[in-house]
């Protein structure tokens, strides 16, 4: 597989860590309940500083999605569909990732994450539909 690799920062290494391991979590703030992705340092809603790491349901609602025609990296297959989910467990935040499925998305459809192995470092957040 021809990927990327995300560059982990002060931030997001602990996530990607707990991605590696097939965790879905969310930073969540110790002091009004917020929660937040992607990763950072203080709570938007408070302020705090405080937080934790929050497992949820790795579930959402396709927002948005583009098909990709033009490899960006050597040996990527081309087309390939990458989507915007609204999560389930905080509306407020979205994650993107592969769509693995033969056809197009559809607006508002369920969606359930799934993890692609990349290696023993990293695991990749991908999206299928949420009635299989």
């Amino acid at each position: 597989m021809s990927i990327i690799r995300p560059i982990p920062d002060r931030d997001s290494a602990a996530w990607w860590a707990r991605a590696a391991r097939h965790e879905f979590v969310l930073q969540g703030c110790d002091a009004c309940g917020t929660l937040r992705f992607p990763a950072r340092a203080y709570c938007h809603a408070c302020r705090s500083k405080d937080w934790s790491w929050r497992p949820v349901e790795p579930t959402g609602t396709i927002e948005s999605w583009i098909v990709t025609h033009q490899a960006f990296t050597p040996g990527a297959a081309t087309p390939y569909v990458v989507v915007m989910v609204r999560l389930t467990a905080a509306p407020d935040c979205v994650m993107y990732g592969n769509w693995c499925r033969g056809r197009e998305p559809h607006p508002g459809e369920l969606v359930q994450a799934s993890f692609t192995y990349v290696d023993e470092e990293l695991s990749l957040i991908n999206w299928r539909p949420g009635t299989e």
